[in-house]
């Protein structure tokens, strides 16, 4: 098979084509800038796509995708990895072009709904609740108006601080503890000025570590606990934390498994929160999931679990359709 890894180089594109490649699958990696969409007119090929290669191909003549000479409509699978920073139409332009393939026959993982879903912390929060998941309290506003009076009652009840954070982020960037409302106030007039959606939400006590479970196809693969650096109380392993295996309860496991399939996500990493009261929340679900630092304390081949739900997928697919692999 040619799989298509839409994504910058680094150390996880180097993981996923290596377990392709030993395989015996044939990995292509090029970058989301690179997209190229020719729509060319004709009145003979339907926009519906189907699974069979020889129609696919039929229908690249008419309408194509390609980057740096790869044509993407061919490919028997794309994984979708980190979209870059752009600007808004960027950005959009990217997650349509994923829509795109999705529609032409090829599938894409994880899809670009589940990407959709798992990138904005909001909607992941919506979706967890709606599935049942304990999360913690929330207020997701515009207006300074709106914030502060949410602040001040989180603040106000227990003594505990409230969390600042952007609604699309990750690996620890732009988030803001608090535990003075005049502290609050000020972090948010400098978002104020950004344009930014205020996502406020009451910080868990967890004594400094929480649970990253890395989920792949309806399957827990292992999981990490993970503890801050020092004074810091973030435990994201790109700042510092520090991480060591984690015989994950069933109850644990139950939970995460939940909130990938809340999101639609084939594999993901989903961040429980252990409090001290013995309340175990859902935080957060990634559905472009990073896995060093599991990797590295687990020995699991993260990349080869993900390769292999793919093979599956693409093998049901054809099946699906009655075509031979």
């Amino acid at each position: 098979m040619h799989v298509v890894i839409l994504s910058g180089p680094g150390w996880h594109t180097e993981q996923l084509s290596r377990a392709l490649t030993e395989r015996g699958h044939v990995a292509r990696v090029v970058p989301y800038e690179g997209l190229v969409a020719r729509l060319r007119a004709s009145g003979s090929t339907s926009a519906k796509a189907s699974a069979d290669r020889s129609a696919r191909q039929a229908d690249a003549q008419a309408t194509s995708l390609s980057c740096e000479e790869t044509a993407i409509l061919e490919a028997d699978a794309v994984l979708a990895r980190f979209i870059p920073a752009g600007s808004l139409e960027q950005i959009i332009y990217r997650v349509d072009s994923l829509h795109w393939i999705e529609e032409h026959g090829v599938p894409v993982m994880n899809t670009p709904r589940a990407i959709e879903r798992s990138v904005d912390m909001f909607y992941t929060d919506a979706r967890l609740r709606e599935a049942g998941l304990p999360t913690p309290e929330t207020v997701v506003c515009e207006r300074i108006a709106d914030a502060m009076p949410a602040i001040a009652t989180m603040l106000g009840e227990g003594g505990g601080d409230v969390i600042i954070k952007p609604i699309f982020g990750s690996m620890g960037h732009g988030i803001v503890r608090v535990g003075d409302p005049d502290v609050a106030f000020r972090v948010l007039q400098s978002l104020e000025q950004l344009r930014a959606v205020f996502y406020v939400q009451r910080a868990v006590d967890t004594g400094g570590c929480d649970v990253r479970v890395f989920v792949v196809g309806g399957r827990a693969i292992g999981a990490i606990e993970r503890r801050a650096a020092g004074a810091d109380w973030r435990t994201n392993v790109s700042r510092g934390g520090s991480v060591r295996p984690f015989a994950l309860p069933s109850a644990w496991e139950g939970l995460a498994l939940r909130a990938a399939a809340a999101v639609g996500a084939d594999y993901a990493g989903v961040d429980l929160l252990p409090s001290r009261d013995g309340t175990v929340f859902v935080l957060e679900v990634n559905g472009v999931p990073g896995w060093q630092g599991l990797q590295r304390a687990t020995g699991i081949d993260v990349a080869g679990s993900i390769v292999e739900h793919l093979l599956n997928r693409v093998r049901a697919s054809r099946t699906a359709a009655e075509v031979p692999v």
